[in-house]
């Protein structure tokens, strides 16, 4: 079986056929197929415009269904939690975007009907997103999915997405869109995988918080029929059509009971020799805050707080911002706690925060720079997280998103040190690992995150399906990112961190600790699974491991040699 390009299709002489993709959630998953239903037919264009005098209750149908498909997904974000929380919220307020519903209402001044309307302005966004490249790109599958929960609210069509099948299934598609993504039943899909997508998308990331074994960027996924068995392994990247069932059966079989096994962590993580390692998880609000410290995560690495600002026409108070903050401190009384601040800009563009047409938004004002157009949302939110942390005695630590200059973090040191807090930053541009004894002259800590510091390490659009192989957290050069890091931290005596998607990977994990990485942040889903995997292993193993990795020519390399050094220690 060929593993050398994430799009091989290759099968076994006289056995079934294999399909080779990017492994994103580890796990193995057995069932039948089952696709996304009730692909909605979207109008052509109208025979004749619409009269002036109906025009009127065109606007009007048209309002009462975005209206309606907000309210849906907005109250299946008010029952879920992190990222899935954020993600159907996201895409609640691209079905109240004012330029998509006045780009509707102008061409229904112009004749067109409702329905015709949305798909013709839905297509001069998705053109628009696709032009600017980058993260705006994965925006399509958004705007095309509110297209048409609006266009089959109109014709009197199914709303569209996934049934949830009767007995435990394995989803197979194209691509999912996140708020379908977002609302799967584990219990009855067991594993997903798609033809496009990159490791970092939102299907990879939900799938991973929902703990679904996942592989993306598949290649022949297509020709699977609906029905047939299929064998998903998530750690080994690949989906086998109808496998020998013993061979299946074994292999499930060995996936529960490695899960069993991590049923009885509880924490700390230390490795087999005593060496200590923060598992701390990534959570967005109280509740995913919760479920984190019940899952045993020792702390968070990293609270997204763009929940609080995402959905908002206007920047929400202090008051309200520390009300969040203070339900994620309380989860984790006396434990770490790392806040970053708003990560707005390029796949989250705020209307009060970000820049609203920008060439290029993944290289343009994100994170840290949105304080160059408005430095009192970045001030108002360190009063925040202060205001929060003095009502419920935490001590924060406070890092920026997308820093690139020393001198950019020396500023915001310097604001965070001015509350009482300690201050980071995350490592996400190579200029910061490439620097990175200097960067720590004027912070605390230091935190990588792997999905952009991958895209930007490798010149690699991160959700580009196309692109998977490249922005593959084995990648030997983003590895030796994380070196540099991690090496400086060594040096100067201060943690450093990953709080990207790599950290998840128990596998990998093993390898960043030999890279000298002190903490790790994760799904929460991930948490047992990074924690008990590091109790198998020596601090010595996992420094073989990260010579092995580092040295290897390509991921699939990196993978098998550290997988031969771990079963053998």
């Amino acid at each position: 079986m060929s593993t050398t390009h994430p799009d091989v299709t290759s099968t076994e002489a006289g056995g079934p056929t294999v399909l080779t993709g990017t492994p994103v959630v580890p796990g193995v998953a057995l069932g039948p197929v089952i696709r996304p239903h009730g692909a909605v037919q979207l109008p052509t264009e109208d025979d004749a415009p619409v009269a002036e005098a109906d025009r009127a209750g065109e606007r009007a149908r048209f309002s009462a269904a975005a209206e309606l498909v907000a309210g849906r997904l907005t109250e299946r974000a008010a029952a879920a939690s992190g990222v899935s929380a954020a993600v159907l919220q996201t895409t609640a307020g691209l079905a109240k975007d004012r330029g998509l519903l006045s780009t509707v209402e102008q061409r229904i001044d112009a004749g067109a009907s409702a329905a015709v309307a949305t798909v013709g302005a839905a297509q001069q966004f998705a053109e628009l997103f696709t032009s600017l490249g980058g993260l705006m790109a994965e925006r399509v599958t958004d705007v095309n999915d509110v297209r048409d929960r609006i266009v089959a609210e109109l014709t009197g069509q199914s709303e569209p997405g996934v049934t949830m099948p009767d007995t435990p299934s394995v989803l197979l598609a194209d691509d999912l869109a996140p708020a379908d993504t977002a609302g799967l039943d584990p219990a009855r899909v067991v594993a997903l995988a798609t033809r496009l997508g990159g490791s970092t998308s939102h299907t990879a990331i939900i799938a991973r918080q929902l703990g679904l074994p996942c592989v993306v960027a598949v290649g022949g996924l297509a020709d699977v029929p609906e029905g047939a068995v299929v064998l998903v392994d998530g750690e080994q990247g690949t989906v086998t059509v109808d496998p020998d069932p013993a061979d299946a059966q074994t292999r499930v079989e060995a996936a529960k009971t490695a899960a069993a096994a991590l049923a009885g962590y509880e924490g700390p993580a230390t490795t087999a020799d005593g060496h200590a390692v923060q598992v701390l998880a990534n959570v967005q609000d109280g509740a995913g805050a919760r479920a984190a410290a019940a899952a045993h995560a020792e702390g968070v690495g990293l609270l997204r707080t763009e929940l609080a600002f995402l959905g908002h026409s206007e920047e929400p108070s202090v008051e309200e911002q520390a009300t969040g903050y203070a339900a994620v401190f309380e989860a984790f009384a006396g434990r770490k706690v790392v806040v970053r601040t708003l990560d707005a800009g390029s796949d989250k563009p705020l209307a009060f925060a970000t820049p609203a047409d920008e060439a290029n938004p993944a290289l343009g004002v994100r994170g840290l720079r949105t304080t160059r157009l408005n430095p009192g949302i970045l001030t108002r939110q360190l009063d925040a997280v202060k205001q929060a942390a003095e009502a419920t005695g935490a001590a924060p630590w406070v890092m920026a998103p997308m820093v690139s200059t020393v001198a950019e973090a020396a500023d915001f040191a310097a604001l965070v040190r001015e509350r009482g807090m300690v201050p980071g930053v995350m490592v996400e541009v190579p200029s910061v690992a490439l620097l990175a004894d200097r960067f720590l002259e004027h912070l605390d800590f230091l935190s990588i995150g792997t999905n952009d510091l991958s895209q930007y390490t490798l010149a690699a659009d991160r959700l580009s399906g196309d692109l998977a192989d490249l922005t593959d957290p084995w990648q030997p050069a983003l590895l030796r990112m994380v070196q540099l890091t991690a090496e400086a931290g060594q040096r100067t005596g201060k943690p450093v961190g990953v709080c990207g998607e790599a950290a998840a990977d128990p596998l990998l994990a093993c390898v960043l600790v030999g890279l000298g990485i002190t903490s790790l942040s994760c799904a929460a889903s991930s948490v047992a699974g990074v924690g008990a995997k590091l109790g198998t292993v020596t601090l010595a193993t996992c420094q073989r491991a990260a010579e092995v990795a580092l040295s290897a020519a390509d991921p699939q390399a990196a993978r098998a040699a550290v997988r031969e050094v771990v079963d053998a220690a």
